[in-house]
């Protein structure tokens, strides 16, 4: 089941790969790469998910992994059984390209321990001594 948290996102096309971040939280799913803006809705049932999502760049430079500058509107299907989604996307811009990715959910590290005791102060006078060497 695709939940609401902070993926990391990695997709191609026959022309192009690339990387991003992906937030889903309420139904909603947004994020960026190195050229594009992106947000839309998503709808979950069970494993299943699908989204539309619309991208604004926000970067000049080289073309999309669509190999177009424009924006662009996606249709995403994919299977999310754990933690790690697989999809593919469809732009209406692009019609016969497919974009294949993955994402995978970002956790936040665990808790450190709290230590009850506080660490003693450093005292150098406390330190081993070295032997004496003869000169």
């Amino acid at each position: 089941m695709l939940k609401d948290g902070t993926y990391a996102a990695w997709y191609k096309t026959p022309l192009d790969q690339g990387t991003g971040i992906v937030h889903v939280a309420d139904g909603q799913i947004w994020g960026r790469d190195s050229l594009m803006t992106y947000h839309g809705s998503c709808q979950v049932d069970g494993d299943r998910f699908t989204a539309t999502v619309s991208t604004k760049r926000h970067t000049d430079g080289r073309a999309t992994v669509f190999g177009v500058e424009d924006e662009l509107t996606l249709d995403i299907e994919g299977n999310c059984p754990g933690k790690i989604a697989t999809y593919t996307a469809t732009a209406q811009q692009v019609p016969g390209m497919i974009l294949q990715g993955t994402l995978i959910l970002t956790e936040p590290p665990p808790a450190r321990e709290q230590r009850a005791e506080q660490r003693p102060a450093f005292n150098p006078a406390k330190l081993p001594k070295l032997p004496k060497r003869p000169r």
